[in-house]
């Protein structure tokens, strides 16, 4: 089995949910006693919000940098950074490593593309059914910069997915709410219901499926508030990590 090097902190909410999800995949596979084996580094997510606030990304960069060489430097096999947004600078936190970053959107398209294989076609408007062909155009949920900058989508359009965003004040919406709550713990059923609004207004745009692309999300919103199939990039990108440890897939072809 390969470390796992878990580049977290960012929030810690979401983190602890990797760290859960990695180990319920390995006992789900291997059973008995077993468990990941795992190196966490857990940066203080003040310092990397206010870089995100002031558009220091070359300093975040550099942070996630430094962070990532110490997860290598403590017997990592490989990087799993534990955030949407921060894949922004994953170029920057590469530089001169040693080991393989396992890159969230590519984990994410990978499974978007799977789903139209298993899920065969969609049969009498069955909720969460999968379209004959697959999934090709697909909403995108996450911070004001995973939404708004063209990093993370045209990551997924070099799959060969059309991604679509919501509306200004929907993205407003969504962002507040995960830095406002969701970062800090904070879950409410008014926000699931401004949630669950924004998922249908994007789904009536003409999106065959809605990305939870960002890390705290998931503590909000399941594949029930959802009339199509959801995919939730903390859960995929932890299992991914698993299976990439255990020698069961390579690494998603980068674009």
């Amino acid at each position: 089995m390969k470390t796992i090097g878990l580049l977290g902190g960012m929030s810690w909410e979401s983190s602890a949910e990797y760290y859960r999800l990695v180990n319920e995949r390995v006992r789900e596979l291997r059973g008995g006693f077993h468990s990941a084996r795992i190196v966490l580094y857990s940066v203080d997510f003040a310092v990397i919000e206010a870089m995100q606030a002031e558009g220091r990304w070359d300093d975040a960069g550099q942070e996630l940098n430094r962070a990532a060489r110490a997860l290598e430097a403590a017997g990592a096999d490989f990087v799993v950074l534990c955030t949407n947004t921060m894949h922004k600078v994953a170029d920057r936190l590469t530089e001169g490593l040693g080991i393989p970053l396992l890159h969230l959107a590519d984990t994410t398209a990978a499974a978007i593309k799977a789903s139209g294989l298993q899920g065969g076609i969609e049969t009498g408007g069955t909720k969460g059914g999968i379209k004959a062909g697959g999934i090709k155009r697909v909403g995108l949920l996450g911070t004001g910069f995973t939404m708004a900058q063209p990093f993370y989508r045209e990551r997924l359009a070099a799959h060969g997915l059309d991604v679509l965003v919501p509306d200004e004040a929907d993205r407003e919406t969504v962002h507040r709410i995960i830095y406002d709550e969701l970062v800090h713990g904070v879950v409410t059923g008014e926000s699931r219901e401004r949630y669950r609004e924004v998922i249908a207004r994007i789904v009536a745009a003409g999106a065959d499926g809605v990305i939870y692309g960002c890390t705290e999300i998931e503590l909000l919103v399941g594949p029930e508030d959802s009339p199509v199939p959801t995919f939730p990039t903390t859960r995929l990108h932890a299992e991914a990590a698993v299976d990439y440890a255990l020698g069961r897939i390579s690494l998603p072809p980068a674009t």
